[in-house]
């Protein structure tokens, strides 16, 4: 049961991230705008839940991404991939040279939900 309320999950989510990317890429301006507003306050409370998941306890470890025998250090790949997204992304001299298919993750959701997505890269001075 859980396995399939995971896959219906992950669908779901892959969907309407590619429904945005749609209008990102084909909408007129009111009707991008209409969506912009709308969803850019539930992106930002969606990363900043994410993030706040993700926050480095006491001994600087991230307590999702440890288990009891691996203790993962912050910033994880969580954050790492925040920063990439949404801050050294828009720097990004050749962003284009990050994009590759995602070819494991593209064969679970089937062809028609194939797609592009950044792979995410570790930012100068952060390890």
């Amino acid at each position: 049961m859980d396995e399939i309320l995971g896959r219906v999950l992950r669908n779901a989510v892959w969907e309407r991230l590619d429904m945005l990317t749609e209008l990102a890429n084909r909408a007129d301006t009111p009707s991008l705008l209409s969506v912009a507003r709308s969803e850019l306050p539930r992106l930002t409370e969606g990363w900043r839940s994410l993030l706040n998941a993700h926050q480095p306890d006491q001994k600087g470890n991230c307590p999702e991404c440890s288990t009891r025998w691996r203790q993962r250090k912050a910033p994880c790949e969580v954050w790492r991939a925040a920063y990439e997204h949404l801050v050294a992304g828009g720097l990004a001299p050749h962003p284009s040279r990050h994009l590759q298919p995602a070819p494991v993750e593209a064969a679970r959701r089937g062809p028609a939900h194939t797609s592009v997505r950044r792979r995410p890269a570790v930012p100068a001075g952060v390890s």
